[in-house]
This record gives C-alpha cells, sequence and structure tokens, in this order.
C-alpha cells in the first residue's frame, strides 16, 4: 500500500542514499517510489521531474557543504580542522560531489569554506595576496590528496606492491640506509594521519610571520 503522508525532505535523503550507494545512473523516479513506498506521481509533487529532482539534490549538497565550522584554540588548530572536515565531507559524497562539478557549481560549494578560512588566515594575521595563497593552498591540498587517495583505491594490486620494494635492500647506492624509513614505508599508509601530518606542516609554514624566518629585504645603505 502507497504511504499518504510524504515530505520533500524524506524524498531528497532517499535519493541522495541511492545515489551515494549506486551511482546517478541508479536513480530512477521507479526505484526512488519503490524505496519510499510511494507512487512515482507523488514523487512528481514534491520534486517535479528527474532533472528537477538531480538539482533540488545538487542544491542540497551545496548546502551542506556550507556548514563546515572550525575547531581548536590556535590558528594551525583551526584551519588543519577545517581541512580535515572538508576533506570527510568530500569523500563522504563522491557521486553528488561529481554531480555539483558537472553542473558548474563546483566553486560556488567550495565558497564557503574558502570563506571559514579567510576568517581563520585573518585571525592569524595575514592579509591580501599572502591570505589568499593560504587559502587556496588548503583548498588545493585537501582537492589533491583527495584525488590521489581515490587513484590509490581504485588501482590494480600492485605486484610487488610498495611493501615488498622497501623490505629489499635500497634499489640505488645513493640510497641512505634508514631501517626505521624504510619499515614505516613498507607498511601501509594510514590516510588519515598522512593527511593531518601533511596538512598541519603546510598551515604552520603558511601562517609562520615572514619576519619569523628572516627578512631578506635590503635596505639602503647609509651615505
Amino acid at each position: 500500500m502507497a504511504r499518504t503522508a510524504l515530505t520533500r525532505s524524506e524524498v531528497l535523503d532517499a535519493a541522495a542514499a541511492l545515489v551515494r550507494q549506486h551511482g546517478p545512473a541508479a536513480l530512477t523516479m521507479r526505484k526512488l517510489a519503490a524505496e519510499l513506498g510511494t507512487a512515482v506521481t507523488s514523487i512528481y509533487w514534491h520534486i517535479g521531474n528527474r532533472e528537477s529532482l538531480l538539482d533540488a539534490l545538487v542544491e542540497r549538497t551545496v548546502l551542506e557543504m556550507g556548514a563546515i565550522a572550525p575547531r581548536g584554540t590556535t590558528p594551525v588548530d583551526r584551519v588543519v580542522s577545517l581541512a580535515r572536515r572538508l576533506r570527510r565531507e568530500l569523500r563522504a559524497r563522491p557521486h553528488l560531489i561529481a554531480m555539483v562539478h558537472e553542473r558548474g557549481l563546483t566553486e560556488r560549494m567550495f565558497l564557503p569554506a574558502q570563506q571559514a578560512l579567510v576568517r581563520e588566515v585573518h585571525a592569524a594575521g595575514l592579509r591580501g595576496a599572502a591570505a589568499a595563497d593560504a587559502v587556496r593552498a588548503v583548498q588545493f591540498q585537501v582537492v589533491g590528496f583527495l584525488l590521489v587517495e581515490r587513484n590509490r583505491e581504485r588501482a590494480p594490486a600492485q605486484s610487488p606492491g610498495e611493501g615488498a620494494l622497501w623490505s629489499a635492500p635500497p634499489p640505488a647506492r645513493d640510497v641512505p640506509r634508514d631501517a626505521a624509513l624504510a619499515r614505516a614505508l613498507a607498511r601501509p599508509v594510514d590516510p588519515d594521519r598522512l593527511f593531518t601530518t601533511s596538512v598541519r606542516a603546510l598551515v604552520s609554514a603558511l601562517l609562520t610571520p615572514p619576519a619569523a624566518v628572516g627578512d631578506d629585504r635590503i635596505t639602503p645603505s647609509g651615505p
């Protein structure tokens, strides 16, 4: 028996779940109606046709990606927390993010995260081009790291793998012999730890005041 009560939010929740599990191609009005236990006409009433449904999903994804808030007490901790949260949100909804990209809304989707980063780098004392570079560097680090992660996850099994290669002696004579390093490289990558380590190093360098790392400006000589 078809349901008599249905909300727009319930339709979008079910549609998003189908897209996350099976991709946009699996999202048909009939399949969605079956998931909801309702008639197709009820979905049309709340959302419209399939294109309207996809547009609504994209719009909601854009809004969800905007709900990213920093945590921490130091500027570095707060920016790192934003980067970690952004990576998690992007990883959680790859198909939905792809739909956003296909509709030309990627820049709009990233704007709230950029604005949050701007607030934090301003609070850390950066202004102008230096602040813009910091915001974009963090954003590129997140997206670039995510692309590498996905490529590694989708790659065919490697033989020999990294573990086997680094369990053997270094392949070149000029490679330092470092047993602890070789053991670490032979172990599987921990993406979460590696991401936090890399983004923290990047942010720490970006937020370091120029005077603290040396001033190379040429000062006028006396008469």
